[in-house]
């Protein structure tokens, strides 16, 4: 019996092993392709182990430095403010839905789901925004529209439902207001939900380029994701346009698929870091309430 639980011990790791290696893999090879001369890829393919190291693809992408630091410190800022904005009024509205004593909270949590069936269409939200709050080429149009996704709202909602309503009635009974209960004692009850939510929410800011393009004119205010969107619609256009290129450039030697996966290292680091902080809270809030005690 030993023996046997042992080896299924065993092959347990050994399968969490490949499974990691797996996950691992992909990011490696990402980052040394970025590293590969972009004649050697189209001679020989993607390769793990580049046969020479190669930072052209990094040379162009920050050939102007300044436009990247500009990138960044917008992407964090609307990252950042986004992001606590949007969860501090994400789990307002579900913590709302989650009393059983509101009484509207059928009819608003149908019509946050109403909302992910149906939207209004892409002309008249666009007029709204531009026409009508006046937002356009404004670093809050890339903050306010994505405030409340109605799917983050369930699943706080979700969570918070499993907090027991007599702590709740004890602390009224206490005297507490509903902005006390809510700040001192629901919040510190639900951050497993609240970062699962969070970084939901901070990959959807950080690795949005659709505002920016809809609205965004001005260099100041583009978001680091659609500067490199634009980067790489360039070298596509001078790629697929030999005219176009200046004499003595070779289509060949443009850093195409290599400036690609070096524009996916600076987009994605970032977001590689600030993951394991997140990462003791993100596994219990994907899973709590998933078996009933």
């Amino acid at each position: 019996m030993d023996k046997d639980y042992k080896l299924a011990r065993m092959s347990i790791h050994i399968l969490f092993i490949l499974f990691s290696i797996l996950c691992i893999v992909p990011l490696v090879s990402i980052f040394m392709i970025s590293l590969t001369n972009e004649t050697d890829i189209v001679r020989n393919g993607y390769m793990l182990i580049p046969p020479k190291f190669d930072f052209t693809p990094y040379t162009y992408v920050l050939n102007n430095p300044k436009m990247i630091l500009t990138g960044y410190s917008n992407s964090i800022f609307v990252t950042a403010v986004g992001t606590v904005l949007s969860l501090i009024l994400t789990a307002g509205v579900a913590y709302a839905l989650s009393r059983t004593d509101f009484k509207f909270r059928n009819v608003i949590s149908f019509y946050l789901f109403f909302t992910m069936l149906f939207s209004g269409g892409l002309v008249p939200w666009y007029m709204l925004i531009s026409q009508f709050l006046h937002l356009k080429d404004s670093i809050w149009v890339l903050i306010l529209p994505y405030l409340i996704a109605p799917w983050f709202v369930l699943i706080l909602r979700t969570f918070m439902q499993k907090i027991p309503m007599e702590i709740i009635e004890s602390c009224t009974l206490d005297g507490a207001s509903e902005f006390q209960i809510f700040f001192k004692i629901i919040l510190p009850l639900s951050k497993p939900g609240l970062a699962t939510v969070a970084l939901f929410i901070m990959l959807r800011y950080w690795n949005d380029w659709w505002l920016a393009m809809l609205f965004i004119e001005s260099e100041k205010l583009t978001p680091l994701q659609y500067m490199l969107y634009r980067m790489m619609k360039n070298i596509e256009f001078l790629t697929n346009s030999s005219n176009a290129l200046p004499a003595g450039i070779v289509v060949e030697t443009l850093p195409k698929e290599s400036a690609r996966m070096a524009m996916a290292v600076l987009a994605a680091g970032p977001m590689l870091m600030v993951f394991p902080f997140f990462q003791k809270y993100f596994v219990k809030g994907l899973t709590v309430g998933a078996v009933k005690g």
